[in-house]
């Protein structure tokens, strides 16, 4: 089956990603949303009990799908929930078994569109649209850019960024001077949530295109 796949990525953490796409899910009733979580046989230094996922790691891939599964007040795949996904997969791996859970994630998605949260998957998925959220500060006085960020600026099909009093072409500055050349000088399209009608009517243009394709073609778009 045909569906849209749209990444939100993050240049750092806690930079609105999980925000954006829940507001994403509101503008496309019916969507399925994917989170990838990359763990590690060790304390991560944060709340073990709040954070932790090392108990959860193995061998394989872990996917957790629907609700019995996913659902949690207090955590991101609860909140797709509630912001009207139509199924949730929640992907717990090693940075070795990144590509093997999100292929696995993907088998089973029902829907037309997909929504996943991440960065590391990017270095092996194509989607039809990548979002990158950040901040326009500049990382050293903020939070560090993640080294994953640059499979997401390399594909990245839109940037979007809350800060407020800023304009979101100060995103596209910091970015463009971390990772010169990259992206082979391109013009991504810049959004806040003043343009943020734009951003919709983008994606939902591209899905439109996408889903109308037979079966046999692929599609892959890096812009609006």
């Amino acid at each position: 089956m045909i569906h849209t796949k749209v990444a939100i990525a993050g240049v750092s953490s806690e930079v609105g990603k999980t925000t954006l796409l829940c507001q994403l899910l509101r503008e496309f009733p019916g969507w399925e949303a994917i989170k990838v979580t990359r763990g590690h046989y060790r304390s991560c230094g944060k709340d073990p009990h709040a954070c932790c996922v090392s108990h959860l790691l193995s061998d394989q891939p872990l996917v957790k799908s629907g609700f019995r599964e996913t659902y949690s007040s207090d955590k991101d795949t609860g909140r797709y929930w509630e912001a009207g996904a139509a199924n949730v997969h929640w992907i717990v791996v090693t940075d070795d078994q990144v590509k093997d859970g999100i292929e696995l994630a993907l088998q089973r998605v029902k829907s037309t569109g997909v929504l996943i949260e991440g960065n590391s998957f990017l270095q092996f998925v194509d989607v039809d649209f990548t979002v990158l959220v950040g901040s326009s500060q500049d990382p050293s006085k903020s939070r560090a850019i993640k080294n994953s960020t640059r499979w997401a600026y390399e594909k990245a099909s839109a940037l979007y960024q809350y800060d407020c009093g800023r304009t979101p072409g100060d995103l596209s500055k910091v970015l463009s001077k971390r990772f010169a050349n990259l992206n082979g000088g391109r013009r991504i399209p810049a959004f806040s949530s003043e343009t943020f009608s734009s951003l919709v009517s983008g994606i939902n243009k591209i899905h439109l295109f996408h889903t109308r394709l037979p079966e046999t073609e692929g599609f892959v778009c890096q812009s609006i």
